[in-house]
């Protein structure tokens, strides 16, 4: 199974692309697209709620294995741009370059293009990403992005593999109330291997739950792996107890406070003492408060785009997380609002 979002500015033609590349499904702040011919399976997240927010967009990144950047032969824009940082500060490693609308555009300016991105894109998360130019309307490289999309999802998949050793861990994006079943949610294995009747938290509740039933696309399963989009019937839970973000697992941290070392984009504007950005981790999110800002072990009162940065910061919602988690930091006031990332001290 090979998950993708496409993400871009609202002139990139991303939603007709994501259209083309399978049937309407769950529509929501993002909507999702399947696709299955001959044993391939593709979903595709088109997080239509960007750019007007960029949590839909932190989420389908979230669920998603490989991106794919949509750019418009106008070039790059504020929100493209945008989308570049978001991708180099989640360190996002398996994507796409997509040349939209080729059927507008010359082969020269199409050149000219890309290789303007590949200037911008150097010692980025992006630097070794493939190019390709499409058009929705004479399908010109739709057959061919198709096949670097399944290519890309091969070698997805060998990593996934190494994954399913892990315990269990699985991200939840919708949850809702089935009658005569319950609680079901949606969302995406993490890590590990998850069985029906194995019993698992709710975190960051802390709330002990059993998975009653699998399925992977609508079809009855005893098992999911690694990497796989599940739906969960669950037992012990109501479908109001559980929101976007919660993690099923064994083992998660909780806190509402976080201490981050953190690294800034050169075009973050930076944040001062009480200063509020907006904080990611997976698919939650919450506003805090910097409460103290520490660079070389000494406490300054903003925070620099050219050291490590440690930084303590204070919130009133539980969030979790484990070890390996990338918290990405937002200032939601700002035009380009991805800022910086880090990871708990």
């Amino acid at each position: 199974m090979t998950k993708i979002i496409i993400i871009g500015s609202e002139k990139s033609g991303k939603t007709t692309l994501a259209a083309k590349l399978g049937k309407k499904g769950t529509v929501a702040d993002f909507t999702m697209y399947d696709f299955a011919k001959s044993g391939k399976v593709l979903t595709t997240i088109d997080a239509t709620g960007y750019p007007t927010a960029i949590k839909p967009m932190m989420a389908g990144l979230n669920l998603s294995d490989i991106a794919v950047l949509c750019i418009p032969p106008e070039g790059l824009d504020l929100y493209s741009g945008e989308c570049i940082i978001a991708l180099d500060l989640l360190g996002y490693k398996h994507g796409i370059i997509v040349l939209t609308k080729s059927d507008t555009s010359y082969p020269f300016a199409i050149e000219e293009l890309k290789e303007k991105i590949t200037k911008l894109t150097t010692g980025t998360a992006l630097e070794n990403w493939e190019y390709i130019s499409v058009s929705t309307t004479s399908f010109e490289g739709m057959e061919e992005l198709k096949e670097m999309i399944f290519d890309l999802g091969e070698v997805v998949d060998k990593e996934l593999e190494e994954l399913n050793e892990l315990p269990p861990r699985v991200v939840v994006d919708q949850t809702f109330n089935v009658t005569g079943i319950g609680c079901v949610v949606l969302g995406v294995v993490d890590q590990g291997i998850i069985n029906a009747k194995d019993k698992l938290i709710a975190f960051p509740t802390d709330k002990q739950i059993e998975i009653r039933s699998i399925q992977l696309h609508d079809v009855d399963a005893k098992t999911a792996p690694a990497g796989a989009r599940v739906g969960l019937a669950l037992k012990n839970v109501q479908s109001k107890d559980v929101e976007r973000g919660f993690v099923l697992s064994q083992k998660e941290e909780v806190t509402e406070d976080l201490t981050l070392k953190c690294h800034f984009t050169p075009f973050s504007k930076g944040f001062a003492i009480e200063d509020v950005p907006h904080i990611f981790v997976g698919l939650q999110s919450a506003p805090m408060r910097v409460e103290k800002i520490l660079v070389n072990g000494e406490e300054v009162k903003r925070t620099t785009t050219e050291a490590e940065c440690m930084l303590t910061l204070s919130g009133s919602k539980l969030l979790a997380y484990n070890g390996s988690d990338r918290f990405i930091i937002c200032n939601l006031d700002e035009k380009q609002r991805f800022v910086g990332y880090g990871y708990m001290a």
